[in-house]
């Protein structure tokens, strides 16, 4: 399904823009559960910065000592990797589990989402110089090489630049942010020393070179395009790649003999693909140790932990909660009978159904038992979930109905709702740019202000949209007039051509929120991507707006500048009353539906967004935070039309096309916001052929002056300065009202209960030398045989 009757946006594909010659540094998959797509943390390196994460890290740390030796961990991925290049278009999760395996990483992330050394590659790594140019002097572990016995040095960093930078499109590089900003690279005093010089300043310098690749990979377009889209042949971690099954599913990672550091725990780490809804399946069939989860099935283990505690054994947990539990002594009793009453035909179809049911309270128990060996580790994953509001076309191209959405949600509420249940901590995000505990991260939210159900019906009247404004029609439009009659006539005769067609689309998975409701207004045409008039008409703002708008912008420019004074009278909010329509002398009120939150209209049309969730077995979270939302805005006259799409239809067909209004996805976490979020944020440019180069700026809402922030902040050495100018950024992301987040996403990990330094990470890169199972009492420092 493709966008229908308006400009589609398309992503950037080429460097020859500037400045915007840049795409994402990480793959950022989207997932609509996932569209976990990359919250985009501090870059700041300060060991005293105040704050911690919301939620920390639940991986059973334990000391190497207390690790066996040996053993195989089976870990499942979503798939197996199509390309084993990180920066190919088509890497995903799982390209990047096996590079943190098996490739260098020069800088990982702490616990707070820091960038931070790794001593196995890096002695030091500083910069040295500032004028005239940025130098930054790489000083490599001498032990460090690559698993064909090659040392790691200068010349596969020149490769990588190259491959990188942007100036042959030969390589068909997914992204190139930074790359691009060096001049030249260079060896050092020695073969371990590094010089790498900047034609401008890079304050991201350390998310270079991560994961770093042999020249082997990196030195020709031919190898860059293929070499590693199917195997690697030449690594440096503590893992190497030994085998990929595609029949079977499993990627198996094996310990590098060549590895010069803490030696890894395991002989082997298979990644096992393993679609998320059949992991409870695979997890109670003893099929993984390892395994990130959906909500249900965390609540099934947690079930089977508490039958185990109170001693009851699989088949009593089935009698008492199982496929038979709800068979009452009365209905075996009558059940038996009729499986052996003289009516043979139906004797055998209950013996049938007797003896499935004792098949499947027999899986079950079994189930169960399996699923008392493992734990359920949990934080919150360096990602959050927003609301995307569309301002390409349609009401939303106004920032006072983006606005007035954002106020009429209540985040915290729909943060509660998805994390409370598992015990997580439930604040919604402040900001865009960061997560609490980053250095970055600061509370800008108010640069929009909070849930406010009057402030959105005001904006929203300010905008022109009313109650009643469905049956106006347009100012200048006389009754009876010809157009009037030609446009009726057009209509009429479209209805007609329309009841006539036999291959019309199907309306499964879609309807419309708030039919049946009384007093109700008549559907109207949805405006916007895909509805009668793809146009966008935007009135001059009304005074109340103007002022609102500019008391906005106040708030962001306070933060953008650092001045902290009151506002001043100019600044005042408007009057939060309730804009409504007087009905004509004699009307009957309505009295089923008050007339704040009757639907609201415009000259002629109804004020209606069109939703699109995915309809997936794991986007169950998102459909559930969607209908909240919908009844918030019900609740300001702003109706919905939700339509359900696949996962496989959701991000290609709907958000990059820009074929939305309203939308829930998430981005995973970063680092480097200077680099990582100006892409997603970025003020869409016109193309020649009409449409826009959005980048991944999806919801198709920018300026100039966010653009301006993001670009000082990467070019300055200064990290305060950056941090400051990320804030600055973030305020008026918030202002502008182009997206929303809603909350920081649960990370719900399954884990055998022997297995130690692994689970839900956070922010933190996993130590893959040290995943392994715990020693037990008798192992007395054994090798485990599993």
């Amino acid at each position: 399904m493709s966008q229908v009757g308006a400009p589609q946006g398309r992503t950037w594909a080429g460097s020859s823009r500037s400045p915007r010659s840049r795409t994402l540094r990480s793959v950022a998959t989207l997932t609509s559960a996932v569209l976990a797509v990359t919250v985009l943390a501090g870059c700041s390196s300060d060991e005293d910065a105040d704050g911690a994460p919301a939620a920390a890290q639940d991986n059973a740390p334990t000391a190497r000592s207390l690790v066996d030796d040996g053993g195989t961990l089976r870990w499942a991925v979503d798939a197996l990797p199509a390309t084993f290049n990180a920066f190919q278009a088509d890497a995903d999760a799982t390209t990047n589990r096996v590079a943190g395996a098996a490739l260098p990483a020069l800088h990982t992330l702490d616990e707070r989402g820091r960038p931070r050394l790794n001593p196995d590659y890096l002695e030091t790594a500083e910069v040295v110089e500032t004028e005239p140019r940025q130098v930054v002097l790489y000083k490599l572990n001498q032990q460090a090489v690559w698993s064909d016995g090659r040392e790691i040095g200068a010349a596969d960093f020149v490769a990588q630049w190259r491959a990188l930078s942007g100036r042959d499109t030969a390589y068909w590089t997914a992204r190139n942010a930074g790359y691009e900003r060096i001049e030249k690279i260079e060896k050092g005093k020695n073969d371990l020393e590094v010089r790498v010089t900047f034609a401008k300043p890079y304050a991201d310098w350390r998310s270079l070179f991560t994961p770093l690749y042999p020249k082997q990979v990196m030195g020709s377009p031919n190898s860059f395009n293929d070499g590693a889209r199917t195997t690697l042949k030449v690594t440096a971690g503590p893992f190497l790649l030994r085998a990929v099954d595609r029949k079977t599913g499993d990627l198996t990672l094996a310990r590098n003999p060549r590895w010069w550091g803490k030696p890894a725990k395991l002989d082997s780490l298979v990644l096992r693909a393993v679609p998320r809804a059949d992991r409870e399946a695979a997890l109670a069939g003893g099929k993984l140790d390892l395994a990130e989860i959906d909500r249900s099935t965390a609540e099934r283990i947690a079930l089977a932990l508490k039958d185990a505690d109170a001693g009851r054994s699989g088949a009593q947990a089935a009698q008492l909660h199982g496929p038979g539990s709800a068979i009452t002594p009365g209905k075996a009793l009558g059940s038996w009978a009729l499986a052996h009453g003289a009516d043979e035909e139906l004797a055998s179809e209950v013996k049938a159904a007797r003896a499935e049911n004792k098949a499947a309270a027999a899986r079950y128990a079994a189930a169960q038992d399996t699923l008392a060996g493992y734990v359920v580790r949990k934080s919150l994953e360096p990602a959050y979930t927003q609301l995307s509001l569309n301002g390409e076309s349609g009401p939303l191209a106004d920032e006072r109905v983006r606005r007035a959405v954002a106020r009429a949600i209540d985040r915290r509420e729909l943060a509660e709702s998805v994390l409370k249940p598992l015990g997580l901590p439930s604040d919604p995000p402040g900001s865009h740019l960061a997560l609490a505990g980053q250095a970055a991260y600061a509370d800008s939210s108010d640069a929009l202000g909070d849930q406010d159900t009057k402030e959105a019906r005001a904006l929203l009247a300010d905008a022109g949209w009313v109650p009643g404004g469905a049956q106006k029609k347009p100012a200048g439009t006389k009754a009876g007039s010809e157009a009037g009659t030609k446009a009726k006539a057009a209509e009429e005769a479209d209805s007609k051509k329309k009841a006539e067609k036999s291959d019309t689309a199907s309306d499964d998975g879609l309807y419309i929120v708030g039919d049946d409701k009384p007093g109700e207004l008549p559907a109207a045409p949805r405006i916007g991507p895909g509805g009668p008039e793809t146009g966008t008409r935007v009135l001059a703002p009304a005074p109340a707006a103007a002022r609102q708008s500019a008391a906005l912008l106040a708030r962001a420019e306070a933060l953008d500048t650092g001045a902290r004074a009151a506002a001043g009278p100019g600044n005042a909010k408007p009057d939060k009353g309730v804009a409504g329509a007087y009905a004509p002398l004699g009307s009957a009120a309505p009295a089923a539906v008050p007339a704040a939150s009757q639907a609201l209209g415009k000259d002629g049309k109804a004020l209606s967004l069109r939703f699109v969730l995915p309809s997936g077995p794991g986007s169950e979270t998102l459909r559930s935070v969607g209908d909240r939302i919908v009844r918030m805005l019900d609740a300001v006259g702003i109706r919905t039309e939700i339509t359900k799409v696949s996962d496989e239809s959701f991000f290609k067909d709907h958000i990059a096309s820009g074929d939305y209004d309203l939308a829930l996805y998430s981005w995973p976490a970063s680092a480097f916001p200077a680099t990582d979020a100006r892409p997603i944020f970025a003020k869409p440019e016109p193309a020649s052929d009409g449409s826009l180069l959005v980048e991944q700026n999806y919801s198709r809402v920018g300026t100039d002056r966010i653009d301006q922030l993001f670009d000082q902040a990467a070019g300055t050495l200064d990290e305060e300065e950056a941090g400051d100018l990320i804030r600055q950024a973030d305020a008026r992301i918030w202002a502008a009202a182009g997206s929303i987040p809603l909350y920081q996403r649960p990370q719900l990990v399954a884990a055998r209960q022997d297995v130690v330094n692994a689970g839900a990470w956070g922010f933190a890169a996993p130590q893959y030398q040290d995943i392994g199972f715990k020693k037990s009492e008798t192992t007395k420092g054994s090798p485990s045989n599993r």
